[in-house]
C-alpha cells in the first residue's frame, strides 16, 4: 500500500529517474488553465483604496480580475529588487541571492541555477503545456531548462525594444516605426541644472508621427501572450495550459503612447507633492542615513514639475498594461476560457513614486517599495470567495496557491501558503517573512520585519551598512520614520525583541544578527548573544 492513498494523494517525483523532486498530487483535481500575469514596480497609490490616487487611475480590466475573485490588500514582496524578488516568487522561498545581474560586485549570485527548482516546474510535470512572454530576470537558463527553448523570456533589468525580432515584426505589421522620445524627463545632477538620469516619458514614432497604444512593447507581449495560449490548445488540445506574462511597465523609464492625452491632463490636475518630498525640500536633510542621500543623488528629483510628471507619468503607464490586459481577457472570454481560467495578477515590487524625492526603488525599508498588489481570480467552480483580505500575505504564497488549484499540495522546501483557504475565510499557514536588501545604486545588506503593537501595523527596519533604524506605519499614506521618535522609543524595547527573536531563530539570517545585536545592545538581556565571535572552539 502506497503511503499516500489513504490521503487520496499521488506520490511523485520531477525526475523520476533520480528519485528527485519528491512531491503530491490529487489526480481527481480537475486542472484548470492558468493564467499568472506581473508587472514592474507598481506604487501602492494606483491600488490602494487609502491613497488618493487610487481614486484617479483608470484601470477596468485589472479591477475585473480582483472583482471576480479576492483582493488581498497586505501582501509584501522578500525584496524590492526585481531579480531577488522574482527569484522568491518562483521558488517560493526567501531569495537565494539579493542584487540584480547588471549591478553585482564580482563573487554575488544573481541567477536562478538550472537545478534550482520553481513552482512552474511541478505544473510541466504534472501535464500543463508552459508558455511565457515578458521579463524574467533571474537568468534565462532556468527558464529554457522549466519552459522550453521557444519561450519569450529576456533576462535583463529593461525591455529589449529594438532588438527583439517578435516585436520588429509587430511593429511591421500595424505599419509603425520604433518608438522615440516626444518628450523626455529627466532627473538633475547634484548642481541641480545638468540633465542626468532619464525617467523616459512619452513616445512617437521614429518620423515624428503619433505612436499607437496598440504599438505599444506591452500590448505587443498580451498580444504575444494570446498566440502562445492558441498555439498551446494548438499543440497539445487536451492538456491545460499555463500562461505567464511578465509586463516590465510600469517601471521607468516610462514609455507613455499617444491616446493618453486627455487622460494625462486629469490626472495632472489630481497630483500632489508628496508631504515628504515638500519638508525634503525645505530642509534638505531628511532622513538621516546615507543610503538615501546616495539614492537622491542618483535620481536627482529637485525640480517639482519634473516630480508631479514622474507620478502623472507612473499612472498613465499602468493604464496602458490595463489596456494591454484587456486584450487577453477579450481573448479568453471570446474562446469561452475566461470562467474556467485561474488568474492571479501581482508585482515584484513597488515604486517610491516621488516620496522623499525618489523614484524607483532601493536598499532601504520604506514599506511603499516592498508593497505589492495581489488579485486572484479563481475558476468560477471555486466561487464563492471573499472579496477582499486584509490577511497579510507574501508573494512566497503564490507559488503555493497556483500549485494548489493544480490538485499539488505544497512542497516541503517552500515558505508560503495556500491563498485560497485564506479566500474562503479560513486561517492561513503560519509565514515568519524577513524582508531583505542588499546591492542596487548602493551596497545596504539589511532586514526588515512586520509586526502589529498599539494596534498598528509596523514595517520595522535595520540597515547592516550603516547602522540606522526605520520604522513604519505601514496604514499611513505619507510615511515617516518613528524608530527615533516619541513612539518608537516607547516601543523600542519590544521592537528590538521581536527582531532579535527572528534573526536570531535561522541561520539564514545570522550574518544580520551579528551586527543588529551590537547596535542594540543595551536593549537585549545580558544572555542573548553574549558570545560575540559567534563560537566557543573547545
Amino acid at each position: 500500500m502506497s503511503l499516500f492513498e489513504d490521503t487520496g494523494l499521488n506520490h511523485k517525483f520531477l525526475n523520476p529517474k533520480l528519485r528527485q523532486g519528491s512531491y503530491c498530487v490529487d489526480s481527481a483535481v480537475r486542472k484548470p488553465n492558468i493564467v499568472f500575469i506581473t508587472v514592474d514596480m507598481i506604487s501602492p497609490d494606483c491600488y490602494f483604496d487609502t491613497r488618493p490616487l487610487s481614486k484617479v487611475i483608470n484601470t477596468p480590466n485589472l479591477d475585473l480580475i480582483a472583482a471576480e475573485g479576492t483582493r488581498f490588500d497586505r501582501t509584501y514582496t522578500t525584496s524590492p529588487l526585481c531579480g531577488p524578488a522574482r527569484a522568491a516568487m518562483f521558488t517560493g522561498m526567501h531569495p537565494p541571492y539579493l542584487t540584480n545581474g547588471e549591478r553585482a560586485p564580482c563573487g554575488s549570485q544573481v541567477d536562478l541555477g538550472v537545478d534550482d527548482v520553481i513552482f512552474q516546474d511541478y505544473l510541466k510535470s504534472e501535464g500543463y503545456v508552459l508558455k511565457h512572454s515578458g521579463k524574467c530576470h533571474v537568468g534565462v537558463d532556468k527558464f529554457i531548462r522549466t519552459f522550453g527553448e521557444n519561450l519569450h523570456a529576456w533576462d535583463r533589468w529593461g525591455p529589449p525594444v529594438a532588438d527583439d525580432d517578435r516585436y520588429l515584426e509587430y511593429l511591421d505589421a500595424l505599419n509603425v516605426q520604433l518608438p522615440r522620445y516626444r518628450r523626455e524627463l529627466r532627473g538633475l545632477r547634484a548642481d541641480k541644472q545638468t540633465p542626468a538620469n532619464s525617467f523616459g516619458g512619452w513616445i512617437e514614432q521614429s518620423d515624428g508621427t503619433d505612436f499607437p497604444k496598440e504599438a505599444h512593447y506591452s500590448t505587443f507581449l498580451a498580444d504575444l501572450t494570446v498566440r502562445q495560449i492558441k498555439a498551446a490548445r494548438r499543440q497539445e488540445p487536451n492538456r491545460p495550459f499555463f500562461a505567464q506574462l511578465d509586463f516590465f511597465d510600469p517601471h521607468q523609464p516610462y514609455s507613455i503612447p499617444s491616446g493618453f492625452e486627455s487622460r494625462y491632463a486629469e490626472i495632472k490636475r489630481s497630483v500632489q507633492l508628496p508631504t515628504s518630498y515638500a519638508e525634503l525640500q525645505d530642509k534638505d536633510t531628511l532622513p538621516d542615513n546615507p543610503i538615501y542621500a546616495l539614492y537622491r543623488k542618483y535620481w536627482g528629483m529637485y525640480d517639482e514639475e519634473t516630480v508631479i510628471d514622474y507620478i502623472a507619468g507612473h499612472l498613465l503607464q499602468v493604464e496602458v498594461i490595463d489596456f494591454a490586459v484587456g486584450r487577453l481577457i477579450d481573448y479568453l472570454k471570446s474562446e469561452g476560457l475566461w470562467d474556467d481560467c485561474a488568474i492571479v495578477f501581482s508585482a515584484d515590487h513597488g515604486d517610491m513614486n516621488g516620496r522623499l524625492g525618489m523614484a524607483d526603488k532601493g536598499v532601504y525599508f520604506q514599506p511603499d517599495i516592498f508593497s505589492i498588489p495581489l488579485y486572484i481570480k479563481p475558476p468560477k467552480v471555486c466561487l464563492p470567495v471573499l472579496k477582499t483580505v486584509e490577511t497579510v500575505c507574501s508573494a512566497l504564497d503564490i507559488g503555493p496557491t497556483l500549485l494548489a488549484f493544480a490538485g499539488i499540495e505544497k512542497p516541503s522546501h517552500m515558505e508560503g501558503g495556500d491563498l485560497r483557504k485564506v479566500a474562503r475565510g479560513e486561517e492561513r499557514e503560519p509565514l515568519v517573512q524577513v524582508f531583505q536588501t542588499g546591492m542596487h545604486v548602493g551596497m545596504n545588506l539589511g532586514a526588515a520585519i512586520r509586526l502589529e503593537l498599539f494596534g498598528k501595523e509596523w514595517f520595522y527596519g535595520y540597515n547592516a551598512s550603516t547602522g540606522y533604524q526605520e520604522l513604519y506605519d505601514v496604514d499611513a499614506d505619507m510615511q515617516v520614520n518613528q524608530f527615533y521618535e516619541d513612539v518608537g522609543e516607547a516601543m523600542r524595547s519590544e521592537l528590538v525583541a521581536q527582531m532579535a527573536n527572528v534573526l536570531s531563530s535561522d541561520v539564514r539570517w545570522r550574518g544580520y544578527w551579528a551586527s543588529y545585536r551590537l547596535h542594540n545592545m543595551e536593549y537585549l538581556s545580558n544572555d542573548i548573544g553574549a558570545d560575540m565571535q559567534m563560537l566557543k572552539p573547545v
